[in-house]
Formats: C-alpha cells, sequence, structure tokens
C-alpha cells in the first residue's frame, strides 16, 4: 500500500485524463451515486415489514424468515473490503455498473421468488452486488470532488446512508399496506434503473496503478472474519449465545481476525488494507464513532418500533412515519456538518453531535411512558436524529481522509463495514437489554394471571398482547402489566445506551480528529495562540 504521505493523486486518474468536472457535472455525480446507495440502503431494512406475509406465502419458519432477510446484510458486510479493492484496482465506474446491473436482476427474481429457497439466493446475489455498488458510491465522491466541495457530498451521502434506512422503510411499508409485498422490490428496481442510466452517462472512470498483486489472502480472510462475526451478531439472541455454533462462529471470526492483521502488518505495502493506519487517531476516532453511532441507531430502532404498535397499537405504516422525524433532522445536519466543521473543526463537531445524541438518548429513559405516548418521545428522538447527523459526516470524513486516493474503494468499504458490525452489534445488543429488561419486568406483575399465559407473556409483549384475550378479566390487567413492563425494560435499555455514548463522548473529545478549521482573525493576530492550538489538536 502506498504511504500516507504520498501526494494523493499520484495512482488514480480519471478515465482517459480527463478534466476535472465542473460544478453540473459534480452535481449529476452526486445524485447518481445517492440514488444508488439508497437502493442498496433500502434493501437492508425494507423487508422487515413483510415478515409475517413472507412466512405464510412460503410456508416458512420464523428462522428461515430471518435468513431472508439478515443473508443480505451478511453478504454486504463479508465482501465490502475486497470488492471494494477490486473496484480501486479495476475501475470504480465499471464496477459500479456490474453491481447495478446484478442488484437490479437480482431484485426482480427476489419479486418473482416461488419459494424461500429462492428468495434466499436472490437476496444472496443482492447482498453480493450491494457490495460492489456501496463502497463504489463513496470512493466515487472521495475521488472526484476537489477538496473545497468534498465535505459537503459527504454530508449528503452520510444523510442518505444515515436516513435512507428508514425512509426505506416508511415505502416498503406503504407499498405493504396499499399493494402487495411483492411491490417492495419494485423500489429498488426503479432506483437501479434511475442509476445505471446516470452512472452511464454522469459519472468519469477512475482506478489505481498498482504495482503490487492483489492481496488474495487478505481478502479470503477478512471475508471469514466478517461472516463469523456477523454471524454471531446476528443469531446470538435467536440460537443462543453459548450454543455451539454460536460459539464456534466467534471462534473462527475472532481467529481470522487477528490472522487478517497479522498477514497484513507482514504484507505492509501490498496489503489489503494498511492496519497500522488505525494508529492515527483520525481513522480510529472516525471508525470507534461510526460503530457506536449507528449500533445505538439500529438498536433504537428495535425498541421504538414494538413501542408503537404494541404500546400505542399503531400500524406499521404509522409507526413508519413516526420514525421520520428522527431521519429528517439527521439527513439535515448531516448536509450541516461540513459548514461546522470548517467553522469550530472536525473534533468539535463530532464533540457535539455525539453529546446531543447522549442526550436525546437520556430525554427518551426520562420521559417514556404508556400515558405520555408518542410526545414521550419526540424531544428525545429529535436530538438524537440531529446529533447523529453531525458526528456521521465529519467521521465518514476522517476515515476516508486517512487513506491516500487510490486506496479510496477500500476506506469506503471500511466504513461501510464499520456501519455493518454497529447496526448488528446494536440490534443484537440493545435488543438483548431491552428482552432481559421486559421478562425482569414483568415477572412482579403477573399474580392472578393463568400459568400457560404467563409463560407466553413472559415472551415478549407482542405475545403477551395476543393472549390477553384468553385470560377474561385479567386481560386488561396483563396487557397494561406488558405495556408498562415493556417501557422499563426501554428504560433500561437507553441508560445503557447513554453509557455507552457517554464513553464515546469522553473518548472523542479527547481523541477525535485535529481541529483543522481556519484561522479566526483573533487567532490571526494572536500566532501564538494558534501554534499552541494546533500542539494541543495532535
Amino acid at each position: 500500500m502506498m504511504s500516507i504521505s504520498q501526494p494523493p493523486h499520484a495512482a488514480a486518474a480519471p478515465a482517459g485524463g480527463a478534466g476535472a468536472p465542473d460544478a453540473r457535472q459534480l452535481r449529476a455525480i452526486l445524485i447518481t451515486v445517492s440514488i444508488a446507495l439508497m437502493a442498496v440502503i433500502a434493501s437492508v431494512s425494507g423487508l422487515n415489514v413483510a415478515q409475517t406475509h413472507m412466512a405464510v406465502e412460503f410456508g416458512a419458519s420464523q428462522t428461515t424468515v430471518l435468513w431472508i432477510i439478515n443473508i443480505y446484510t451478511l453478504a454486504l458486510a463479508a465482501l465490502l473490503l475486497p470488492l471494494g479493492a477490486i473496484g480501486d484496482r479495476l475501475g470504480r465506474k465499471p464496477m459500479l455498473i456490474t453491481g447495478l446491473i446484478v442488484f437490479g436482476a437480482a431484485s426482480v427474481a427476489a419479486g418473482l421468488a416461488p419459494s424461500a429457497g429462492v428468495m434466499i439466493a436472490a437476496r444472496v446475489a443482492a447482498g453480493i452486488s450491494a457490495a460492489m455498488i456501496m463502497p463504489i458510491t463513496l470512493a466515487v465522491i472521495t475521488s472526484t470532488f476537489p477538496e473545497e466541495e468534498r465535505g459537503k457530498a459527504i454530508g449528503v451521502w452520510t444523510g442518505v446512508a444515515g436516513g435512507g434506512g428508514i425512509l426505506g422503510m416508511f415505502l416498503s411499508a406503504l407499498l405493504v399496506d396499499v399493494a402487495d409485498w411483492r411491490w417492495l422490490f419494485v423500489l429498488p428496481v426503479v432506483l437501479v434503473v434511475v442509476a445505471l442510466a446516470m452512472t452511464l452517462k454522469s459519472v468519469p472512470n477512475s482506478r489505481e496503478r498498482s504495482t503490487h498483486s492483489f492481496d488474495t489472502i487478505g481478502a479470503l480472510v477478512s471475508t471469514i472474519a466478517v461472516i463469523g462475526l456477523i454471524f454471531v451478531l446476528q443469531e446470538g439472541p435467536e440460537r443462543g449465545w453459548t450454543a455451539p455454533i454460536t460459539l464456534i462462529s466467534l471462534a473462527v471470526g475472532v481467529v481470522a481476525a487477528i490472522t487478517f492483521v497479522a498477514w497484513e502488518l507482514h504484507r505492509r505495502e501490498a496489503s489489503l488494507l494498511d492496519v497500522r493506519l488505525f494508529r492515527e487517531r483520525g481513522l480510529a476516532s472516525g471508525s470507534i464513532t461510526l460503530l457506536v453511532v449507528f449500533g445505538v441507531q439500529a438498536g433504537i430502532a428495535v425498541v421504538l418500533f414494538p413501542f408503537f404498535q404494541a404500546v400505542l397499537g399503531w400500524s406499521g405504516l404509522l409507526s413508519t412515519v413516526a420514525m421520520m422525524p428522527m431521519a429528517v433532522m439527521m439527513m439535515m445536519t448531516s448536509g450541516l456538518a461540513p459548514k461546522m466543521a470548517a467553522k469550530i473543526g472536525a473534533r468539535s463537531t463530532m464533540t457535539v453531535g455525539v453529546a446531543l445524541a447522549t442526550l436525546g438518548l437520556a430525554l427518551m429513559a426520562l420521559f417514556v411512558s404508556v400515558d405520555g405516548g408518542y410526545l414521550s418521545i419526540l424531544a428525545g428522538m429529535l436530538a438524537m436524529g440531529t446529533g447523529m447527523g453531525l458526528s456521521m459526516t465529519p467521521s465518514t470524513e476522517a476515515i476516508t481522509s486517512s487513506l491516500p486516493r487510490a486506496k479510496q474503494g477500500v476506506a469506503s468499504a471500511l466504513n461501510d463495514v464499520t456501519r455493518e458490525f454497529g447496526t448488528a452489534l446494536g440490534v443484537a445488543m440493545l435488543g438483548a437489554l431491552l428482552a432481559g429488561g421486559y421478562r425482569s419486568a414483568i415477572d412482579d406483575k403477573l399474580d392472578g394471571i393463568p400459568t400457560g399465559a404467563a409463560d407466553t407473556a413472559r415472551e415478549g409483549i407482542a405475545n403477551a398482547i395476543e393472549v390477553a384475550p384468553t385470560t377474561g378479566s385479567h386481560a386488561q390487567d396483563l396487557i397494561h402489566a406488558a405495556q408498562q413492563s415493556f417501557v422499563d425494560g426501554w428504560q433500561q435499555s437507553m441508560w445503557i445506551g447513554a453509557a455507552v455514548m457517554a464513553a464515546l463522548l469522553l473518548y472523542v473529545a479527547l481523541r477525535g480528529p485535529k481541529n483543522t478549521a481556519p484561522l479566526q482573525p483573533d487567532a490571526e493576530k494572536a500566532p501564538e495562540a494558534g501554534v499552541a492550538d494546533n500542539v494541543a489538536a495532535r
């Protein structure tokens, strides 16, 4: 791998030696990669709203349905690094075009799937092609946009990446409500067709000209590591954390991760990912911030949807609409973050963002109640969305700027892998905390409830509401007990999430990327202060 001190433009150039794109071309490029990214992100969460429909139509078990949903994320996360690196070498435009074609075909196959087996195969193909698309969308931005415009473009990208999942879930829920669950796949197909046409017209090609052979061993080992660790996080809550397959997967993932680090250190200049760069505070703090922020965001979604549906009694579509204020704030502040970072510095912007996200979690933990309903959590959701938007953009830019332009496919893939790990970790951890808190709380509220119904109610709030009508005069008491127990579990998971975010806040404040904001007039008059600030930033 090229040293980070090398000129970033030396190893990558647009195809044909074309000049730098003008403002109109840059805008078209940004719209193109945003649409392509939306297709990938929307497909991560879209099928969640169709679980019961797939189970009935395919005659599939809950485990099979979960595999239909999770296999996409597993394939996507596992292949991000290798395919990002291959895109750097073969050319980012051809990789993006190929990924879009395969993704579109896989989405059509999934929409027409006659069985669960065909559906799983189509989702695997979609996940592989998504791993071709996702890192390239960000790599195109970082290798094409001039430095003064790059932060704004990354802000748009992070807004789509952060809020796109919620927007995709809303559109998916709308399609399920007004049409049929198979129409869910119309959305990604339409997005892919538009993105493909715009890519052919607007996106320039760029690639790495490397004298080293491709790091095949590093690519294989990294794939095994990610599969093992993501599998544990996805299947641990369902199969049990001490189940043999969970422990074996954990061992394989950890051993492969250690092997990957050792191999990359040995290979050094010709490595897939120069792990020594994690000594740089920008790469390390950016990765850790995205891991935690996306973990908390995904965990909150696990908590919010049962609250809306089981506690407030809302439909899936209305529940998704209720999430939109947080997504809108996230997308808006992602675009504002580069301007803020230019004024006060990246580390300060990230610190403000993480602080607001921590405040949002604390507000939701403090004020949530059965009687308070949606308004009891709205302020916390808005603060959380604002904080995530402010922290994500400088974190992403810290990661991409830590690697040279020729390695932007790898940098983008690392950014995406971090997000996927964070999402899987957040769902597993906060989901488990919520379930544990619910069971602990409801045990004290089941006096007088028939034994069979009480055992069913302990499994979860949805189970409690379903079994309540069979308990006669105790029905309303059981529903109220389940709702209150869910809120108790919510508060426990939110407080732990706030504690994790508070620890991140301290880390970012002390070890975040350097503040590189331009000197203000006062600082120009006092150069000694400016020097002192720069030393402190290091």
